[in-house]
């Protein structure tokens, strides 16, 4: 056999083409929480009812009360026919429901004026900043001193702005001085409630998984802060009060775009951009509870007596870290892994 190279012959696979490469499939997307209970409050708190409901409701209550008032004379004025004893017992437990019902109203209307007087006092402390007033501005003072001097928890700050108003020259000063003395104590009783209602909510979004349960914890959380909120002022609202303030905050939040919270708001509790590495339910809770806390902000800027200050209008992001802080330790420690 003659010796020298052997050829060996080795079928080649052909070069696989890019151009013919199948597509890389896409990643699912990660639902990132975006507060769904809160927006959904907000929506239904800020609905106005149109004009066909209105009327709808108003004929229906009207058609109810007539009913309700023949049916309840024809029933008191049968047992005073057949019994006249029992009749009156009958229409003496009718006239004091009335009466009570007309107490009742007139608490609204109370309730409702309160409200108004603060938004008033709060128009004229700004309007006296804003001309320098000084005169407007002792004018605001001792309304203000009015409308806390019932109130035991006021009465130092009272005593000391009646002991240094007298050295104030100038409106801003002088309003300052009632804000230091007087109003900002009741802006950290208020903060109080707004962390409060932001940890409920939190808390309520992330542990109970029923459907709507989170939005009508979250309606019932917010109401209830903003209705606190206006007594810590001085609004002391009732039913309708509470329930119009609520309407106007929440429609002053729809309509700016506020009622939208991102990672920027919630990397002071989570301490850097995760919320899509957290669970469905833990985020949703954080969301919810920042929203709520910016409703709270919203509250005690519509229900403050005075206006205020440029820069010392509380900032959302530090009550979120206040109250969700340190909430959910394990599951950031979670969501970090």
């Amino acid at each position: 056999m003659a010796k020298g190279p052997v050829l060996i012959e080795i079928d080649e696979e052909p070069v696989p083409k890019v151009a013919e490469a199948p597509p890389v499939p896409d990643p699912i997307p990660v639902a990132t929480p975006r507060g769904e209970a809160m927006q959904m409050a907000a929506r239904v708190a800020a609905r106005k009812p149109s004009r066909l409901g209105r009327l709808f409701w108003g004929l229906a209550g009207a058609v109810l009360t007539a009913v309700l008032s023949a049916a309840a004379w024809e029933f008191v004025t049968g047992w005073i026919a057949r019994a006249p004893v029992v009749g009156w017992a009958f229409t003496g437990l009718l006239g004091a429901f009335v009466l009570t019902l007309l107490i009742i109203c007139l608490r609204e209307l109370a309730a409702l004026r309160r409200l108004a007087r603060l938004d008033g006092l709060r128009h004229a402390a700004a309007q006296a900043t804003e001309q320098n007033d000084l005169a407007a501005a002792r004018v605001v003072v001792d309304r203000l001193d009015g409308l806390y001097r019932a109130r035991p928890d006021t009465e130092w700050g009272r005593a000391r702005l009646a002991e240094l108003r007298g050295d104030q020259m100038d409106a801003t000063g002088l309003l300052k001085l009632a804000e230091d003395t007087l109003v900002a104590p009741l802006d950290k009783a208020a903060e109080r409630e707004v962390e409060a209602a932001a940890r409920q909510v939190a808390t309520v979004t992330a542990l109970v998984p029923l459907a709507l349960a989170d939005v009508v914890a979250a309606l019932t959380a917010n109401l209830r802060m903003i209705r606190r909120i206006a007594e810590i002022y001085g609004g002391r609202g009732g039913v309708l009060g509470s329930w119009r303030l609520t309407r106007a905050v929440m429609a002053h939040l729809v309509a700016t775009g506020a009622v939208a919270v991102g990672d920027d708001m919630l990397e002071p509790v989570l301490g850097g951009s995760i919320l899509g590495k957290l669970s469905r339910r833990f985020g949703e809770g954080l969301v919810n509870g920042a929203l709520t806390a910016r409703v709270g902000v919203a509250a005690m800027e519509v229900c403050r007596p005075l206006t205020y200050l440029p820069g010392d209008r509380p900032k959302a992001r530090r009550l979120v870290k206040q109250a969700l802080g340190g909430l959910f330790q394990s599951q950031r420690d979670k969501g970090n892994d």
